[in-house]
C-alpha cells in the first residue's frame, strides 16, 4: 500500500496526478509599447551627412587655397595657359598676368613648347588664344614654340583640346598657369585627361582680396562635386 501524500488529498481527479501552480502574471497587465526609432535614426543620419559634407568641402577649400599658394614649377613637355577675357585683341589685365608669367617661366628653359588657349564670344574677332599668342610674340615668344586652342568655352573643353593636341605630338607633361583661385581645378582636370599637370600661378593677377576669397569658395564647391561625379559631367551639369 502507497504512503498517503497529503498535497495529493484536494486535487481533483483528472486522470493524472499534477501539482496545481499559481501563475505570477497578472491578467490585463499594462501593455509594453516599444517606440518606433526609425525617425531619430534619420536625424542622426542627416545630422552626419550634413557634418561630413561640410568637413569634405573645408578641406576641399584649404586645398583650393594650398594650391594657388604653391608653385610646382620645373622642366616639362609644355607649359600651358589658361585663357581670360580679351578685349579686341588685348588681353584682359587677368589674362595679360597669366602671360607674363608664362613668358618668364618659357625664357627660363623649363619647355619648348608654350600652349594658349581659349575661343571667342560671339562677335569678337579675335580669340583668347590668338590674342595671347600675339602678346607672347611681341614679348620674345617665338611664334614656331607657341600652339593655339582656339575653340573652347570652359576650362574642361580648353584642357580636353590641349590634351589631345599634345597626345599627337608625343607630349604628356604641362606646366599650367592660371590664378591661383584656378589652380587647383585646372590640374585635377589635366590629370583626369591623362597629363602629367603641374601648376605655376600668377602672382601679379588683379583678383584678390575678398573677390579672390568668393572665387576660392566657388572653385571648392566645383571641385567637391567634380572629384564625385568627373569634371566632365560637371561641365554638363554646370554649362
Amino acid at each position: 500500500m502507497s504512503e498517503f501524500d497529503p498535497l495529493m488529498e484536494n486535487t481533483p481527479s483528472t486522470g493524472t496526478s499534477a501539482l496545481a501552480v499559481a501563475d505570477p502574471t497578472p491578467v490585463g497587465g499594462v501593455q509594453i509599447v516599444r517606440r518606433r526609432r526609425w525617425p531619430r535614426r534619420l536625424a542622426v543620419g542627416a545630422a552626419a551627412m550634413v557634418l561630413l559634407t561640410l568637413v569634405y568641402y573645408g578641406v576641399t577649400f584649404l586645398q583650393v587655397r594650398s594650391t594657388g599658394l604653391s608653385d610646382q614649377v620645373r622642366t616639362v613637355d609644355a607649359i600651358v595657359v589658361m585663357g581670360a577675357a580679351q578685349y579686341d585683341g588685348r588681353p584682359s589685365p587677368q589674362l595679360a598676368a597669366r602671360l607674363d608669367h608664362a613668358a618668364d617661366l618659357w625664357a627660363s628653359g623649363l619647355a619648348e613648347v608654350l600652349v594658349v588657349t581659349g575661343g571667342n564670344q560671339p562677335g569678337d574677332r579675335f580669340t583668347e588664344a590668338e590674342a595671347s599668342a600675339n602678346y607672347l610674340v611681341d614679348r620674345g615668344v617665338p611664334a614656331e614654340a607657341i600652339l593655339q586652342e582656339d575653340a573652347s568655352h570652359s576650362t574642361y573643353e580648353s584642357l580636353e583640346a590641349v590634351s589631345a593636341l599634345l597626345h599627337q605630338r608625343g607630349l604628356f607633361s604641362v606646366l599650367l598657369v592660371s590664378d591661383p583661385f584656378h589652380s587647383l581645378r585646372t590640374r585635377l582636370t589635366a590629370q583626369e585627361l591623362g597629363l602629367v599637370a603641374y601648376v605655376s600661378p600668377t602672382r601679379t593677377s588683379p583678383v584678390r582680396g575678398s573677390t579672390e576669397t568668393a572665387r576660392e569658395f566657388e572653385e571648392a564647391a566645383g571641385i567637391a562635386l567634380g572629384r564625385i561625379i568627373g569634371f566632365k559631367r560637371l561641365l554638363s551639369i554646370t554649362g
